[in-house]
């Protein structure tokens, strides 16, 4: 999966107009050299490996969070356990259902600022779940199904519309079949933090986005008082729009 979607995410980056690698730089001294990204439901942590290259080869040291999908405890916890490990202050990323998760684990000392990347921002006691209720199914949130053991995934003839639309079809085809199913309770259970309301923020919003509304991130991003940069992408932003995510990133670090 992932050489398939490296490929992908290193041609997109291409047709933006930004070479898919670059030479080794030394980074200004106040800059915030530690980006850790926390990736979304049905996908791993592969989903940021086009974002990853662009900013490791520019000097970040970045680590993608494995998100076990199991909970929200325990992708706090993966998460926690990555952000400790940090040599120095860090700027924390989160993708759709990874903004749910970085809202928790942001309140550690060590992160200095969040971006959130077609993502939840859930007040305290806001579960997604909840927030989903509020407003009208998306053509995503409508095709999601359990299974018997309430493990949820997004409907394979549908995923790759609803959300990769702007990806080559054969990704969108092999993400669909090859989901990372997440623990129905992770969506029910109730955000316990909100990090945004202490450390500032940045939110990619994507205009396209078929499963979390753009209007929904509109909201998001004006709550927790964001700078805000519109993608004209799907859900799938972070891997179609590569580079205007790595610069968003940059910018939290304090580099643009």
């Amino acid at each position: 999966m992932k050489t398939l979607l490296m490929s992908a995410l290193m041609l997109s980056t291409a047709m933006l107009g930004a070479a898919p690698a670059f030479a080794a730089a030394t980074l200004p001294a106040d800059t915030i050299k530690n980006i850790v990204l926390v990736h979304g439901a049905f996908v791993d942590e592969s989903s940021w490996d086009g974002v990853a290259a662009i900013l490791a080869a520019k000097g970040y040291t970045v680590t993608a969070v494995k998100n076990p999908l199991t909970s929200l405890a325990d992708d706090v916890a993966a998460t926690e356990a990555v952000l400790d490990a940090q040599n120095g202050p860090v700027v924390l990323v989160g993708h759709s259902w990874g903004g749910v998760v970085i809202g928790e684990a942001g309140d550690n000392a060590k992160v200095k600022a969040l971006v959130y990347v077609s993502a939840f921002a859930p007040e305290k006691g806001e579960s997604v779940s909840a927030l989903a209720a509020s407003g009208p199914a998306t053509p995503g949130t409508a095709a999601i199904r359990p299974d018997s053991k309430g493990y949820l995934t997004i409907d394979p003839a549908v995923f790759p519309g609803a959300v990769a639309g702007d990806l080559p079809k054969a990704v969108g085809e092999h993400l669909a079949a090859h989901q990372m199913p997440i623990n129905h309770t992770a969506f029910d259970a109730p955000a316990t933090v909100a990090a945004w309301h202490d450390k500032p923020s940045w939110y990619v919003l994507s205009t396209k986005d078929l499963v979390l509304d753009p209007h929904a991130q509109e909201f998001f991003a004006g709550r927790i008082n964001a700078k805000v940069t519109k993608v004209d992408g799907s859900h799938a932003s972070l891997a179609s729009h590569a580079a205007e995510v790595a610069a968003v990133i940059e910018a939290a670090a304090g580099a643009n």
